[in-house]
């Protein structure tokens, strides 16, 4: 968000009153200050995260669109063993090393064969999809991430991530996460502020029809941001668990807590559950068979009997003897997730992990991942990402169109007054500088771009000073 409330015109340095304040009206000059910095500044990542996202919120069903004849198949009086089906797409791709298959989702739905393929990137297979009923291969494409993105998805993806820059461009992101909630929270506190100071004169100038300009741009800005808050505070913070400074130390945080995702090992004589170090892998720890095996027809028997339901993923043992992982894959609310690992030659399940049994932040940061990505709720999950990427975007324009409409002739808009600290009491600022710095450490690059703006801050003003001389 912008600017949400009325300021004083001046751009000088603000004079500081003979006795600091502790209460809201010594410290909402500040908080207008910053919101003003961040809102300017921050806004054209903030502009960018929301147009990616918002097309990575319709490229689900896009997804459906372009690439039917791999997903879809007329519906037939009966499956294939899984064994025949992945026998077809090894025969289809002798070049790929099966590491997993995952079973349709619904009657009508491909099989897809998963593969280690020379050349791929980092989290991406080669996903074979096989008819279930003929077992006719229906084509490869690249498969991106645990989601399963296919290529036109997985780009979109990528663009809203890091700009398909790599690591580098994954900063603009993490940035934009960092300062979400910190602008969308200052602007509710300046918008409750202003309801309260200009209730009953908003009122009687919407009466007489004379809200316009400015205050018409700034009513609607509000009204916007007041509507989004919840969403675009969940974002905030869902965004900043897949973020690689603040990412790393909320990992840190949930395993000193013992709230990691805890996972199951494959490993022969070893099927306890144990900690995971990431929530977003695909198939670590398990490695790809180099034939058919048909072992696996067995191991989704067992699983089933084992009470997995819906689709599932196999995954075959990274070494001879080991266990195969086998993974309720639904993501949609509510969820099945639950695993288990079955020893193949016995037949038998050697562990199992339970969803349910998950720690409730491990829960929370599952929900919040599938959610963020459109998954957890299906196409109305989508639509509401939709549209609070929109209301982003119309929050951005509102905001620049008022610092706009504030400029003196020929001019740019005009930031707010300066050295607004100074009114501050130090009982409330001592405080509130040690809070600012201990998040900026949290969340690094919102502290080290605060620094920046402080820094920017205080060269303007010497600037300033030295021109008036």
């Amino acid at each position: 968000m912008s600017t949400t409330v009325e300021a004083v015109p001046s751009t000088g340095p603000a004079r500081p009153p003979a006795d600091r304040g502790m209460g809201w009206a010594a410290l909402r000059p500040l908080v207008l200050r910053l919101h003003f910095y961040a809102g300017v500044l921050v806004a054209p990542f903030l502009l960018v995260a929301a147009a990616t996202g918002l097309l990575y919120a319709a490229s689900w069903q896009v997804e459906e669109v372009v690439y039917a004849h791999e997903l879809s198949v007329p519906v037939g009086r009966a499956e294939a063993p899984l064994s025949e089906q992945v026998a077809a797409a090894r025969a289809a791709r002798p070049d790929g090393k099966v590491s997993s298959v995952r079973t349709p989702e619904e009657p009508g739905r491909t099989t897809r064969v998963l593969m280690d393929v020379p050349g791929l990137a980092e989290s991406t297979k080669l996903a074979v999809f096989v008819d279930p009923y003929t077992t006719q291969v229906r084509g490869a494409l690249e498969s991106y991430g645990s989601s399963g993105a296919l290529p036109l998805r997985a780009w979109i993806s990528q663009l809203h991530r890091h700009l398909h820059l790599g690591e580098p461009g994954r900063i603009y992101s993490e940035l934009a996460a960092s300062w979400l909630w910190v602008v969308a929270l200052g602007g509710l506190v300046l918008w409750l502020s202003r309801r309260r100071r200009g209730a009953r004169a908003a009122a009687m100038r919407q009466e007489t029809g004379a809200v316009t300009g400015r205050r018409r741009s700034l009513g609607r800005h509000g009204l916007v941001g007041v509507w989004a808050l919840a969403g675009l505070l969940f974002l905030s913070a869902t965004g900043l668990t897949w973020s690689k400074y603040a990412g790393e130390n909320v990992d840190e945080l949930r395993a000193a807590l013992g709230w990691s995702t805890p996972s199951l090992s494959a490993s022969a004589g070893d099927h306890a559950a144990h900690a995971s170090q990431s929530g977003h892998s695909g198939h670590a720890g398990h490695g790809a068979a180099t034939a058919a095996d048909p072992a696996v027809d067995g191991v989704a028997r067992v699983a089933r009997g084992a009470h997995l339901s819906g689709p599932l993923e196999v995954v075959w043992p990274a070494k001879p003897g080991d266990a195969y992982l086998v993974k309720e894959v639904d993501n949609t609310w509510p969820q099945r997730l639950d695993q288990v690992t079955v020893a193949p030659a016995a037949e038998r399940v050697t562990g199992r992990l339970h969803f349910a049994d998950h720690p409730l932040a491990a829960k929370l940061t599952r929900w919040g991942i599938d959610a963020h990505m459109g998954r957890l709720f299906g196409l109305a999950n989508q639509i509401v990402l939709a549209a609070l990427a929109a209301g982003l975007i119309l929050l951005i324009g509102y905001g620049y169109l008022m610092w706009w409409q504030r400029r003196p002739t020929r001019g740019f808009g005009r930031p707010y007054r300066r050295g607004a600290w100074k009114g501050v009491h130090l009982g409330m600022l001592v405080p509130l500088a040690a809070l600012t710095v201990a998040v900026g450490l949290f969340v690094p690059l919102l502290g080290i771009s605060l620094a920046v703006f402080l820094l920017l801050d205080v060269l303007l003003g010497l600037r300033a000073r030295l021109t008036r001389r």
